[in-house]
């Protein structure tokens, strides 16, 4: 289904959210889950191979989020569009929430945007989507249920030319309490190189998501990252859908018992 609001734009842009029912308290959110371009933003300038690349979106991380939701029964809510028309875990002031170079690349499309543009892609996708997760939080509260905010990320194992041996990333805004004990369980019952706030931090400012919807309420919060050759096939969503599962499930478990 679809959140529904009177921010919601013609021509689909409202985020898609999946399971709504789940009674997991697990909220999976999934910012950079497609790479669709449609109109009137068309391909950017870019070519079709670029538009299949990292820059676009994070490669797995749908395939896994959905993996993730079916076996905790947990919600899922995630983007309809490329970041590259907007990037859903950056601000509207924010210069990446439509860049016109991304890594290596030059986005044409992007490069010579107006004031007016801006705010046409911002009223389009960004609040459609950030008042969707906004009012599926605070439905939650209000119901009796604090929802524990997960966002699923993948990154590209060569970065500028640098190879990355961190495969998976445990990111914390504010509050590390959640991301610390998923990385505990991870260490103690997989075989991945966890690292806690890499590849990135907020410092780099990439928890607007976790910033803008879940310190502010307390809630429980994490950003993942798998390295994307990982789960670069159907098989390896769901082999790693079925060992974080069991890392959340852990951490969660670990959270209630300290609490």
């Amino acid at each position: 289904m679809r959140a529904q609001d009177d921010t919601d734009a013609p021509g689909g842009m409202a985020p898609v959210i999946e399971n709504a029912g789940g009674q997991s308290p697990v909220l999976l959110v999934c910012e950079h889950a497609s790479n669709a371009m449609p109109a009137p933003w068309g391909n950017l300038g870019l070519t079709a191979e670029q538009t299949r690349a990292h820059i676009a979106w994070d490669p797995g991380a749908l395939g896994l989020a959905r993996g993730l939701a079916r076996r905790l029964d947990a919600t899922l809510i995630h983007a309809p569009v490329s970041r590259l028309i907007y990037d859903c875990n950056r601000a509207p002031d924010m210069a990446g929430a439509m860049p016109a170079r991304s890594e290596v690349h030059d986005i044409p499309g992007n490069a010579a945007i107006t004031p007016a543009e801006r705010l046409a892609r911002t009223k389009a996708v960004y609040l459609p989507w950030a008042n969707g997760l906004h009012n599926l939080i605070a439905a939650r509260i209000a119901g009796g249920l604090r929802p524990v905010v997960v966002t699923i990320h993948s990154f590209t194992p060569v970065y500028h030319g640098q190879p990355r041996a961190v495969e998976f990333g445990i990111i914390h805004d504010a509050d590390p309490a959640l991301a610390r004990a998923i990385l505990a369980a991870a260490r103690g019952q997989t075989g991945l190189d966890a690292q806690l706030n890499e590849p990135y931090s907020a410092a780099d400012d990439v928890t607007h998501t976790l910033r803008l919807h879940a310190t502010p309420y307390g809630l429980q919060n994490a950003m993942l990252e798998i390295r994307n050759d990982l789960i670069a096939t159907p098989q390896a969503e769901t082999a790693m859908a079925d060992c974080l599962a069991l890392v959340l499930s852990a951490a969660l478990t670990e959270m209630r018992t300290a609490a």
